[in-house]
């Protein structure tokens, strides 16, 4: 049966709780890879940059494949591709524990335990987006804090599975953990609302659908791979919609932005620990530094959330996600200055907190360009985007740190990329203002909030989803075209 719209609550809860689980054992175990980053390089004997292709190779892996995801969850099951990614990314780690060369760990922890992570993430997190509405940014903070309170549970955790194991006996351990995901996918019951949209069989039997456009949908060749699975006209049309997003202006510069940002935040979690050890702190200070980031970008994610949801901030999300971002990268060119364990503790709080609160508005902003039924394949391209920046920064910060001998230009590098992707939204979206003023200007129509567009039955909307008197207020001017 179709709900009239997001339930808020209900079974919703424990769609959350699955989601703040997938995170733990996705994004809290990926930042903690970094911990065996001075074990790998001690044991193998290599560089900085070699050894950063793990940490790279593993972030890369998990947003490369995010569409993967969201494919496998459009049109099989949310279930059945969580709990497929929860085994693969297990027997990468408990291979990885086995690895001889830094080539094995590349394709083990990295490939593989990348690909069962992308399975799980973006799929579990936009559930979530399908079951709120009114405290969706509550829920997702809730939700996106799993990686904060994993991170600082699993920090020392790690480190101490290291001494006591080694760093063989600690991955082992972790891929046992991670099999959780087995357990968050049955959790993930299926909604279906009726804003959703039709599929392809009903849409053809409309009379409004010419038979040209019957065939174009047909003929189109990015159902050619599938053609065996789903009938021509179903895979079609939904490979078709499903990706319409891509050209609205918004997601465009929302995508933009996005790789600057990913460039920026990657390579701090991989060189965090071994920036600390290198101006003297101790190895449990430094596993104590995450755990301190970690448990702030909680308070990020949960205070963030429930802030932006409050009515007079709402409508202002978007300026709260460029200045989260934009913090962000201040508290990078600040770093290589904070030479000490009391100044670099003041230093994991501030980035930590902001870390949590942009990373809890990505899915809020997204949903609010592309609307929810569009989501799971909106977020997967969004957390794609992320991909290449991801595999890039840690070996460039890396060649920087071996080529330079201090960590001072990798750290501003990422801090210019992200002031530079908080700019760029800014910018965006104060060129959107000033021709909005100038459209209504000239119209002399004050109540004009928006360019609008219809086809048909559906009206859509460049930047956002339309406001409910906006939706009364073009139903009620196509009713009185038609009866002309």
């Amino acid at each position: 049966a179709r709900h009239a719209g997001p339930p808020d609550g209900g079974w919703g809860w424990m769609i959350v709780a699955g989601c703040f689980l997938v995170t733990i054992c996705t994004r809290a175990v990926t930042r903690c890879i970094s911990i065996f980053f001075v074990e790998f390089q001690a044991y193998f004997g290599q560089d900085y940059a070699r050894t950063a292709w793990i940490h790279s190779i593993v972030d890369c892996a998990t947003m490369l494949c995010a569409p993967l995801g969201s494919l496998i969850s459009n049109h099989v099951s949310c279930q059945v591709g969580i709990m497929l990614g929860g085994l693969l990314a297990s027997t990468g780690l408990i291979l990885s524990s086995f690895a001889t060369s830094l080539e094995h760990l590349y394709l083990s922890l990295g490939v593989l335990t990348g690909l069962g992570f992308a399975l799980c993430y973006s799929p579990a997190i936009a559930m979530v987006g399908k079951y709120f509405n009114k405290r969706k940014a509550l829920a997702y903070g809730i939700a996106m804090s799993g990686s904060g309170i994993g991170t600082f549970i699993l920090a020392p955790v790690v480190q101490l599975l290291i001494e006591q194991f080694s760093w063989r006996g600690a991955l082992l351990i972790l891929g046992g953990f991670v099999l959780n995901l087995c357990v968050c996918g049955a959790l993930m019951r299926p909604i279906y609302l009726k804003e959703d949209r039709k599929t392809a069989p009903e849409v053809l039997e409309q009379d409004y659908v010419s038979e040209t456009e019957k065939q174009d949908l047909k003929r189109m060749s990015i159902c050619s791979p599938l053609i065996k699975l789903w009938p021509h006209e179903c895979l079609c049309y939904c490979s078709w919609k499903e990706y319409d997003f891509l050209l609205m202006p918004g997601f465009m510069v929302l995508a933009v932005s996005v790789l600057f940002m990913a460039y920026g935040c990657s390579p701090l979690f991989v060189y965090l620990v071994p920036y600390a050890l290198s101006v003297g702190v101790s190895h449990h200070q430094a596993a104590f530094l995450m755990s301190i980031l970690g448990v702030i970008d909680i308070i990020g994610n949960i205070t963030f959330g429930w802030l932006t949801d409050r009515r007079c901030l709402k409508k202002h999300r978007y300026f709260c996600y460029l200045f989260a971002v934009g913090m962000d990268g201040l508290c990078c060119l600040f770093l290589p200055v904070l030479q000490s364990f009391p100044l670099l503790v003041p230093f994991s709080f501030t980035f930590g907190y902001f870390d949590g609160a942009y990373v809890t508005l990505i899915p809020v902003m997204t949903a609010d360009v592309v609307g929810t039924s569009l989501l799971s394949s909106a977020l997967g391209v969004v957390y794609f985007l992320h991909a290449i920046p991801y595999l890039v920064s840690p070996p460039v910060a890396g060649w920087l740190v071996d080529t330079t001998g201090s960590y001072t230009a990798s750290f501003l590098l990422c801090g210019f990329s992200m002031i530079f992707s908080s700019a760029l939204l800014c910018c965006a979206r104060l060129a959107k203002k000033i021709k909005r003023t100038h459209l209504q200007s000239l119209t002399g129509n004050t109540a004009l909030k928006q360019h609008i567009w219809t086809n048909g039955e559906i009206a859509y909307s460049v930047t956002a989803e339309l406001d409910q008197k906006d939706v009364e207020f073009l139903a009620v001017d196509t009713n009185s075209f038609s009866n002309r």
